[in-house]
């Protein structure tokens, strides 16, 4: 399994422009609230009374795989999760028209989002080189706003010493 440093900053190396990476702290977001919410239909009753639905199977898989990779992250990462999920289950049980309406209209805004970032940075997504930049973009986000906020140092270091720095803007010229 490649290390925490490995993931984001194969990711990182996707998102240098500082535009893109706001971008990112808005599309992501949508796009995990989305398939959260997509997911959360489908629920089954296992003994005890309990619903799971695929959105509880897939946050409890991404947990433990943000978990494996760092358990700062990984505490992060699961509590936001379970607050998507917590956000998920009323829209999940409204009318049918009411749940695609939510779950797809967030899905397709945050990606166009994205696509706009990506405009900026002139590159195409992570995932479309290597699927799991699905997963480790929701890191990658927490990561980024970590180290805009001073945390995780050595973590932004090591990112930034394979990937470069985030680009700074340049001041227009007159």
């Amino acid at each position: 399994m490649k290390t925490l440093i490995d993931q984001l900053s194969g990711y990182a190396g996707y998102h240098r422009d500082p535009r893109n990476i706001l971008t990112h702290y808005i599309g992501v977001p949508m796009i995990m609230q989305a398939v959260i919410i997509l997911l959360a239909r489908p629920q089954w009753l296992v003994p005890g009374g309990i619903p799971v639905s695929l959105a509880l199977l897939a946050a409890v898989a991404a947990a433990v795989y943000y978990w494996r990779l760092d358990g700062r992250y990984g505490l992060f990462m699961s509590l936001v999760l379970v607050s998507m999920l917590v956000l998920a289950t009323p829209v999940a049980v409204q009318p049918l028209g009411d749940w695609l309406a939510w779950g797809l209209g967030l899905f397709v805004l945050g990606w166009v989002i994205q696509f706009v970032g990506h405009y900026w940075e002139g590159r195409k997504p992570a995932f479309l080189d290597d699927v799991t930049g699905l997963v480790i973009g929701p890191l990658f986000v927490a990561a980024e706003l970590g180290f805009a906020l001073g945390l995780r140092k050595e973590v932004q270091t090591a990112v930034e010493m394979r990937c470069g720095p985030v680009r700074r803007r340049q001041p227009l010229s007159p």
